[in-house]
């Protein structure tokens, strides 16, 4: 998988006004993954990584014991909106950086946290790496990803028109585990479940992935501008799937815990 980090960071500076509208699914998935942890077992100073608009911060705060709580993502706009909502929580500090250069010293992390956001990483070996390295010994890796079969209805729409790649492709269960033992990380526990959302068009579904961020970060892709035509088609077949006047959209995510 190779993505183009200029282009992440647009996108989700572009979408943080956007964001916390069309981002049903991340919630859902982030309250998820946070019953996954006893709260008994976490305490002292915490990372959400990747923490867009702040759901999942403010989640933490709420749910687990914690000297202070860091909120890291590589948009500012988008850390700007978590400080906005948890501006009356002083033991929140936020760090504008990459997810593949975290700016923290060895051993000084007590949990960190990651709710659909490293899946626009393309060196996970170095994002695995650095959170090893900054987790003191047998504190846990929470975080949530999206899985191979993510949006493959879309991939098959546009499969019967070009060979270019439109959608983003995402690691499978094996390939993560991988990462994760290269990286040093014990007691690793994956689950795969598969959503279903439904869209009025597949033009609706497109304009929700737009206003997540989650789009135009593909390197390697046709660089010519996509015609109506090729759109047309594209959509043509998507609509052959649906059901009701309904198009259905699959996510899948896995979620993942590890110790260090």
């Amino acid at each position: 998988m190779s993505l183009t980090k200029t282009g992440i960071k647009r996108a989700f500076t572009a979408a943080s006004s956007t964001y916390d509208g069309a981002a049903a699914l991340q919630r859902k998935v982030g309250l998820e993954l946070l019953k996954t942890i006893d709260a008994k077992l976490l305490s002292g100073t915490l990372l959400d990584i990747g923490c867009g608009t702040g759901f999942l911060t403010a989640e933490i705060l709420e749910r687990f014991n914690h000297d202070s709580i860091i909120a890291l993502d590589i948009a500012w706009t988008m850390l700007q909106s978590t400080q906005q909502k948890l501006a009356l929580y002083k033991q929140v500090q936020y760090v504008c950086a990459d997810a593949e250069q975290l700016p923290f010293s060895e051993q000084c992390l007590d949990g960190v946290f990651s709710n659909l956001a490293l899946q626009w990483c393309s060196d996970l070996d170095e994002v695995f790496n650095s959170i090893q390295r900054a987790l003191k010994p047998g504190k846990p890796l929470v975080f949530s990803t999206f899985g191979p079969d993510t949006l493959s209805e879309l991939k098959s729409a546009w499969a019967t028109v070009d060979n270019y790649q439109h959608v983003n492709s995402f690691y499978s269960e094996a390939e993560l585990r991988q990462f994760l033992v290269k990286a040093g990380f014990n007691n690793i526990q994956l689950q795969s479940v598969c959503y279903s959302s439904s869209y009025a068009s597949v033009l609706a579904l497109m304009q929700e992935l737009k206003q997540l961020g989650a789009h135009h970060v593909v390197k390697g892709a046709n660089k010519q501008i996509t015609t109506k035509t090729a759109m047309q088609q594209m959509i043509s077949a998507y609509q052959k799937q649906g059901e009701n006047d309904q198009i259905l959209a699959t996510f899948e995510v896995i979620s993942i815990t590890a110790t260090a």
